[in-house]
């Protein structure tokens, strides 16, 4: 008797040892041979274990084979199989096993509902749910009720969350606090900020988790007071209370308020983690606070957080919104490791600050290293194509696109639709923008854009219209748009009353953008008193550009007077813009004043000022070639030129009459002509002429506006060489056919 009990007791220890082993090691076959060894008949306890150890290292298809081959099976044994499918999400599987118990209890009840919660599938998460309640009530428990309440949650289902929340108050499970933490939630997420506060209200018990998840939950819907009341009511706070409170400041865009308590939560001696350090680094960018962001930077070396990806991404990120893109080039050489994130904020962030050409070669860099594009990081490198006027390259991301599957995301869409317009495609913008399966305000407003820097007004107001008659609603964007398109047109009316429309129906209230319109609009019309009113009525003054385009148009409707005033006005606003002199000069050649010319020109030295030189380019053969004025740098120069003169001699014949007041210098006529004659655009032009296939339209970018006389020898050279010519300058697109341009002479 005592040996058999001493036998008994050795196999029990044995069975103990096993499935200690089977918790900690992963080889799980090997311990199944010394177990098959050791025992004739294993017990059943045992073999659960074994089936749950084969799950748990992905072993699925062993962990069935000890199942089916056990001798008995208890309840324990049932269930371990079917959590074991419900982690691994074998829903098929999962559904047979379940069917096939002899008997359930909650657990198994709670696998089956997790299961379906867990992959989002809400109408089999409620039937199974339902199900469990006709079978009995008596199965429902705080772990069923708090997974129903998140998948409630996630999936915006208000009724699901009343009526299991009816379910909670009927069955007596209110004072549970790991249902009450999901109810909140569930109502703060759905926007029932009030149904969440009374939850809140109505535990009888509460501890820091349920005050968290109100807090964030206050701070989605944008209950700023509310959530930083309870925040100081709360008796003790935790990392997460105080990183919940910095994250929604930062959501709710109080970046001041966030630095601020971050400093607070430093003199608490808190731990701070990764969405701490992350939430305060983008107050910092959202506010261009560099130096505290830098403070926070010495902050993180000093801490395990300083190699964390998640925090080295902010970094980066907080860096290129405070324009101090060297140092964001250092936290990301620096970076260890690098994820999609982290390459996306170095590419975004050079494409904010005017790195275009960078942001597109370090996409390069990042297929380069493995790492593959997001819809995000593919919209954004676009966007740098369309800052470069890069059709070719962008094109090419178009199909990259395609092939990636990746077009099917409105953000990629978008920023497409905005390349080809900012290309000068616009019928290949407007066909992208017609195969959309979804469209935004984002969408419409690209594609008027994209009409209204064409100069195609009267499509740009009628896209304008279609878009209010689809419902979507235009944002201040898409006002810029559609009232540089009324300016460049000259419909000053319809300007003006789209402009009233825009702050008394839409409510939007108007920026510098919308007001320098408006005073681009009156100048380019010649109504430069009425320009001048405006200016007197705004509640601001006007930025740069805005008296940059009245002194422009003063230029070209020989107004000295107003002209004075506006090169006055931005020479206090920006004392060393070069553009007040020249612009002036302009006028005061005009009427032949050349000592007052000659006086500008010395004021300029005196403060060592120089004028932008004028450049233009074209890209042939994945090669941009760049020209100045009377360049003669590139290889071609002779043939340029050559093809030049014949032109000249062409365009003589057509009629073309050199614009001597484009010439700001006081020289003899025959001069005037050959400095005319060597303009950048017209040396790019005639290179195109030479190398860019017949049939193909030549494409020139300048950095400053065209000239009078550029304008009207592109003309000429359209209708003498049959050639389509878009010239895209600093303010728009010239697109010149036929001896015609698309801006109909007015720009």
């Amino acid at each position: 008797m005592c040996l058999h009990v001493s036998k008994q007791f050795n196999s029990m220890s044995l069975s103990n040892h096993y499935c200690e082993l089977l918790k900690h090691c992963r080889d799980t076959k090997k311990i199944h041979c010394h177990i098959i060894k050791a025992f004739r008949n294993p017990e059943i306890f045992l073999l659960n274990n074994l089936v749950s150890a084969y799950a748990k290292f992905d072993r699925i298809t062993y962990a069935r084979r000890v199942f089916d081959q056990m001798p008995q099976r208890n309840l324990y044994s049932w269930n371990t199989l079917l959590s074991s499918y419900s982690k691994l999400a074998c829903l098929p599987e999962m559904e047979r096993v379940f069917h096939a118990m002899p008997t359930r209890d909650m657990v198994s009840w709670n696998s089956l509902i997790s299961a379906y919660a867990g992959r989002g599938f809400l109408l089999q998460s409620v039937k199974a749910y339902n199900l469990m309640l006709y079978n009995g009530p008596f199965n429902l428990n705080r772990i069923a009720l708090s997974t129903m309440l998140i998948l409630a949650s996630k999936q915006g289902c208000v009724h699901l969350g009343l009526q299991v929340h009816g379910h909670v108050v009927k069955f007596g499970f209110q004072s549970y606090v790991f249902v009450g933490s999901p109810l909140v939630d569930m109502y703060s997420k759905t926007g029932l900020v009030f149904c969440a506060r009374q939850a809140f209200d109505e535990m009888p018990e509460k501890n820091v988790v349920m005050y968290n998840t109100l807090i964030a939950g206050l701070m989605r819907c944008s209950r700023i007071e509310d959530s930083r009341q309870l925040f100081y009511d709360m008796q003790e706070k935790d990392s997460i209370s105080w990183t919940a409170m910095i994250a929604g400041f930062t959501q709710n865009g109080l970046d001041r308020e966030a630095i601020d308590l971050f400093r607070e939560m430093r003199l608490e001696n808190l731990e701070m983690d990764q969405y701490t350090f992350g939430s305060v680094l983008t107050a910092c960018g959202g506010v261009m606070a560099l130096q505290e962001g830098k403070q926070v930077h010495a902050y993180i070396i000093r801490t395990d957080y300083q190699d964390n990806i998640f925090v080295g991404s902010a970094l980066v990120d907080m860096y290129c919104k405070c324009k101090s893109i060297k140092s964001a080039e250092t936290v990301f050489r620096k970076m260890n490791c690098k994820n999609v994130v982290s390459w996306t904020a170095m590419l975004v962030g050079y494409g904010q600050n005017g790195y275009s050409e960078e942001a597109v070669k370090i996409f390069c860099d990042m297929q380069n290293n493995g790492i593959e594009p997001d819809d995000f990081t593919l919209g954004s490198v676009i966007s740098s194509c369309a800052n470069l006027a890069s059709l070719e390259e962008g094109a090419q991301f178009h199909c990259r696109a395609l092939v990636s599957g990746l077009i099917s995301f409105i953000t990629v869409s978008n920023a497409l639709v905005t390349l080809y317009g900012k290309c000068g495609s616009i019928e290949d913008s407007h066909r992208l923008f017609s195969e959309m399966s979804y469209v935004d305000e984002v969408s419409w407003t690209a594609l008027v854009s994209g009409y209204a820097q064409f100069g195609k007004a009267n499509e740009t107001l009628r896209l304008f219209e279609s878009m209010l008659a689809h419902g979507f609603k235009p944002d201040k964007v898409t006002f810029i748009g559609v009232l540089s398109a009324c300016s460049r047109a000259g419909l000053v009316q319809k300007g003006n009353q789209i402009f009233e429309s825009m702050i008394k129906e839409h409510r939007i209230i108007p920026i510098e953008d919308h007001y320098t319109c408006m005073i681009d609009l009156f100048s380019r019309a010649g109504r430069l008193e009425e320009a001048r009113k405006f200016i007197n009525k705004m509640p601001f003054s006007p930025d740069a550009i805005g008296w940059a385009s009245l002194l422009s148009s003063c230029r070209f409707h020989r107004n000295m007077e107003i002209g004075k005033w506006a090169a006055e006005s931005l020479l206090k606003l920006e004392p060393h813009n070069t553009a007040s002199y020249i612009l002036l000069s302009s006028i005061y050649a005009a009427k032949g004043k050349w000592e007052e010319v000659a006086n500008l020109r010395k004021g300029m030295r005196d403060k060592g000022l120089r004028k932008e030189p004028g450049c233009s380019w074209i890209k042939y053969k994945n090669q941009v070639h760049i020209f100045s004025a009377d360049d003669q740098s590139n290889p071609f120069s002779d043939q340029i030129y050559s093809e030049l003169e014949k032109l000249n001699y062409k365009m003589v014949q057509e009629g073309y009459v050199p614009d001597m007041n484009s010439v700001l210098h006081d020289v003899d006529d025959s001069e005037k002509i050959k400095m005319l004659n060597h303009h950048s655009e017209k040396l790019a032009i005639a290179f195109g002429l030479i190398f860019i296939p017949p049939g193909l339209p030549i494409r020139v970018v300048k950095n400053l506006r065209v000239c009078g006389d550029c304008h009207n020898a592109t003309k000429y050279i359209s209708k003498i060489t049959q050639r389509e010519i878009l010239v895209r300058d600093a303010a728009r697109f010239h697109l010149f056919k036929d001896g015609r341009c698309s801006c109909g002479d007015f720009w």
